[in-house]
């Protein structure tokens, strides 16, 4: 599609609630005239399975005076059809009922289909595959409430997506929810919050509302604010017995305190590109007061934004293996790849010898300290599990959600980081490559990787696949199932072992037991147990031919979730057709 004149930063600085990236909104698949039809089509794995379409448009071209594109989004079969009219540079999304069927076509068809005028566009699009959820949904009110609010009142929580409080392991950020079928929403916490300005007086004159506003002094009760009034604040969250009314009001608060507040710093953090200066690294991190962690680039620093958000900085040490291109490549990656099980980069520095990321600050440090003989607390068989599960969602993204496919390259379990809820989230990805050829290879000219996690066929030939990051990602799994690291070494150092040496004789025996963590103490499910340690025995076979892909992986430990013996579990099941997706978000 001819572009004229516009970029990225044009589209993204009108972006709308689905912030789809503008660099995605910058190009388009366009028809060859006005009378040409776009048509998309895919075939379901199951006829029964219901699909939802998010379809993005941007209008990048400047058309003659009085021409406007106008298109029909339609399925063959007129399940859906819906009109889109598009304005210079003003994302539009438009969104489909559930479909279903063996095959199913998306038509976008010129609505004015006169020589001369604009042909049909498609930007961007995403196709979701809906299945049911394990449990009760939460109540429509409280979830038409909240809804409304968020949209209202512009509360900016990316985590505030699909159902309040189901599953809870997903539950809105903030929200306490009461699991009585149906579920209700109970409370919201507002701590911590920064909130500046007078409570309005809804919110402060409730009789049944115990205010309790911790740790944002700036808050008061009564408008204007005195200075007592601002440094002597009150806390939130309100008791359980209260309804969700009042939890409502609570979240109107958010919309008359925070709202400025919020685009302010969002215009000024532009938290997705960010560019910061070395002299503001070395104030957000107190300079470099604290370190947190040592890795291939330099050492990792604790340090907090000016919106209070803590994150971990990571400087490119001058003894580095790694040198500007690849720093520069991390940094390009990250800006456009997001999941909620990859690590989230803020921003970075890139000022002459300075070069650093800021990262999301993950509060449970990472997997291997878990997992470690002299760790204080034990990882329980559930959290490991979901652990699992956390990592092969990352990786399943960064394989089969990005076009061209992301391979990872050092995947282990120092790489899987934990936030405060024990969310597993993939880190330092971005040295990897990004592949386009048609096999998805990469010929690496320099060692790639960690010993005890390296792909056997990379060894050997210095080809690396997909199939290398399952490799590593099933050393991984045994490092969950056994505690054990990818290299065993004996407590005087002069001895190791490959996990795989010692443990692939004991599953063959039949003895599971005897290859278990010994500070699990037993207690974990058999089949689960077993179905992990076959899923990592199929991701470590010899020839990478021979190993699944990491969606099949996935798959499979879900249904490890499922199918546990013992125990709840409660996952979340909105998948990306790994087909269809057409680049990383």
């Amino acid at each position: 599609m001819l572009n004229l004149g516009t970029s990225a930063s044009d589209l993204s600085n009108n972006n709308d609630e689905y912030k789809i990236p503008g660099e995605v909104l910058w190009t388009a698949q366009s028809a060859s005239n006005a009378n040409t039809t776009l048509i998309f089509q895919f075939k379901p794995y199951n006829v029964t399975s219901k699909w939802i379409g998010y379809f993005h448009f941007a209008e990048t071209q400047i058309l003659p005076s009085g021409q406007q594109r106008e298109l029909t989004v339609s399925t063959s079969d007129d399940q859906f059809t819906e009109t889109v009219r598009l304005d210079y540079l003003k994302p539009v999304t438009v969104v489909s009922p559930s479909v279903s069927g063996s095959q199913i076509n998306f038509s976008f068809e010129a609505t004015k289909r006169q020589s001369g005028y604009p042909p049909p566009i498609i930007n961007s699009l995403e196709i979701f595959h809906i299945k049911e959820l394990l449990n009760v949904p939460t109540a429509q009110d409280d979830v038409k409430a909240f809804t409304n609010i968020k949209a209202e009142y512009i509360v900016n929580k990316d985590i505030w997506q699909g159902d309040p409080c189901v599953p809870s392991k997903f539950a809105w950020d903030g929200l306490n929810c009461s699991y009585i079928k149906p579920p209700r929403v109970i409370a919201l916490d507002l701590s911590d919050n920064q909130l500046t300005g007078p409570i309005p007086e809804t919110l402060a004159n409730l009789p049944k509302l115990r205010i309790l506003l911790n740790n944002n002094p700036y808050l008061c009760e009564a408008s204007p604010c005195s200075k007592k009034e601002a440094k002597n604040s009150i806390l939130v969250p309100v008791v359980a017995s209260v309804s969700v009314v009042f939890v409502v009001i609570c979240v109107l608060s958010i919309g008359f305190i925070r709202r400025k507040q919020t685009e302010s710093s969002e215009r000024t953090l532009g938290l997705k590109n960010r560019h910061f200066k070395y002299g503001e690294v070395s104030r957000i991190t107190r300079n470099f007061g604290q370190v947190i962690g040592e890795g291939g680039f330099g050492k990792v620093y604790l340090g907090a934004l000016d919106n209070g958000t803590v994150v971990a900085v990571k400087m490119l040490s001058e003894s580095s293996k790694q040198g500007y291109k690849e720093f520069q490549a991390e940094a390009r990656l990250l800006m456009i790849v997001h999941h909620r099980n990859l690590v989230s980069l803020f921003g970075y520095c890139n000022e002459s010898r300075h070069m650093a990321l800021i990262y999301e600050y993950m509060a449970n440090g990472n997997l291997r300290q878990h997992l470690s003989e002299d760790h204080p607390k034990v990882l329980t068989w559930s959290k490991r599990v979901h652990i699992a599960v956390d990592a092969a969602q990352g990786l399943d993204y960064l394989h089969n959600g990005c076009k061209p496919p992301i391979i990872h390259r050092d995947l282990k379990t120092t790489n899987i980081l934990l936030n405060e809820d024990f969310q597993a989230k993939i880190a330092d990805f971005g040295l990897s490559r990004a592949f386009a050829t048609e096999n998805d290879i990469y010929v690496s000219t320099c060692p790639a990787g960690t010993p005890g996690y390296l792909d056997p066929e990379f060894q050997s030939s210095g080809n690396i696949t997909k199939m290398s990051d399952v490799y590593s990602f099933g050393i991984v799994l045994f490092e969950l199932i056994t505690g054990r690291p990818a290299i065993m070494r004996s407590r005087d150092g002069s001895a190791s072992m490959h996990i795989l040496e010692w443990l692939i004789p004991i599953v063959e025996s039949g003895d599971i037991h005897s290859i278990m963590d010994p500070k699990l103490q037993g207690e974990f499910d058999i089949n689960s147990a077993w179905k992990l340690v076959e899923i990592a025995m199929s991701c470590t076979r010899p020839v990478a031919i021979q190993r699944p892909d990491i969606n099949h992986v996935l798959a499979e430990l879900k249904e490890s979730l499922v199918s546990k013996s013992s125990g709840s579990f409660e996952m979340t099941s909105l998948e990306i057709h790994s087909d269809i997706v057409p680049m990383a978000r």
